[in-house]
């Protein structure tokens, strides 16, 4: 007794070659009927044939066996007329491939009803498959489109506080020039106190020799210095605590800003990241969608009913693509 296993394996085997050979489909499923039937003593129904060969729609294999049966009755029939045998020989004989083929067209048959069931089945489930899909695609895509609202909110403040911190910046650009031109004013006056000073000195050297007149004329003279003096350094001091303040000022201004610059930048590297996580995602759920229409795409040669179904997925994937567009405009 043979190995079923080792049957199924050379007869899949077997069949793999007739698809080469015989690239027709009519010609295949015949070359197979007459393998599977002489070869390996198997009945051939519909449902048998369409798993081994897979090509076609179910109602080819159908009329493939029918026709096989025809010519194998046939051929019987003329040998069994042309032989010599008694005539109820060849009466029992006609009616034996008479019900063998009864028989065989009563199995076909209900392969047939067997596999147009698991069609419709199939049918089903990819059809509640697809409409799952639809819905999280549809709530994928409205999560997009508030993660890029909120990432464009985001770029809009980040903009926002550029131009503020470039206004700052030209602020601090005046002051530091203000402070410069009132340094350049105090190494000026500083100048001019250094040649009083000299001068005073002369005057004072040549003057020694002077009468009291002159001495009085001196000391009001140093007093006059002196009261110069001490508003100049009045002056410098006052200026100085004013640099002071306005550099404070701009120093916490310019930590503050950069702070919520860099706040908003980690804010706009976690919403593209999850703009990135929610983008992969789609293209899965698309792949997905693509990959269970097409399986579909046979079904309507077979079953004319399934029609109903590519209308609705081609409106859902034409509003999906409308709403990335939009997506992408603002």
């Amino acid at each position: 007794m043979s190995d079923p296993l080792s049957d199924e394996a050379r007869l899949a085997a077997d069949i793999d070659r007739l698809k080469a050979e015989f690239p027709k489909t009519r010609e295949l499923y015949r070359e197979v009927c007459a393998l599977m039937f002489f070869r390996f003593g198997i009945t051939p129904t519909a449902n048998r044939l369409y798993q081994l060969v897979h090509r076609g729609s179910m109602g080819t294999p159908t009329a493939v066996l029918a026709e096989f049966w025809s010519d194998l009755r046939e051929k019987s029939r003329v040998r069994i007329e042309h032989a010599d045998l008694p005539e109820d020989l060849q009466g029992a004989a006609g009616e034996f491939i008479g019900a063998l083929w009864t028989r065989a067209t009563t199995a076909a048959q209900a392969s047939l009803v067997v596999l147009r069931d698991e069609v419709e089945q199939a049918r089903r489930a990819a059809e509640a498959s697809v409409a799952a899909r639809e819905a999280d695609l549809a709530r994928t895509e409205t999560a997009l489109e508030q993660r890029t609202s909120a990432l464009l909110a985001a770029q809009v403040r980040i903009h926002e506080l550029e131009q503020a911190q470039a206004s700052a910046e030209s602020t601090r650009g005046s002051l530091e020039g203000e402070i410069a031109r009132l340094e350049q004013e105090a190494r000026e006056r500083e100048a001019a106190l250094a040649q009083t000073r000299a001068d005073f000195t002369s005057q004072l050297e040549r003057q020694r020799a002077s009468t009291e007149l002159a001495e009085t004329r001196l000391q009001a003279s140093e007093k006059r210095a002196s009261l110069e003096i001490e508003r100049e350094r009045t002056a410098n001091a006052r200026l100085q605590r004013e640099f002071e303040s306005a550099a404070k000022r701009a120093a916490r201004f310019e930590e503050g800003a950069r702070a919520e610059i860099q706040s908003l930048q980690s804010q706009l590297g976690d919403l593209r990241h999850r703009a990135g996580v929610l983008e992969g995602h789609l293209d899965a759920l698309r792949a997905s969608h693509g990959g269970q229409t097409q399986e579909r795409e046979p079904l309507p040669q077979k079953l004319p009913d399934t029609g109903a179904a590519a209308p609705r997925t081609g409106r859902a994937v034409k509003s999906s693509s409308g709403a990335r567009k939009r997506a992408a405009k603002s």
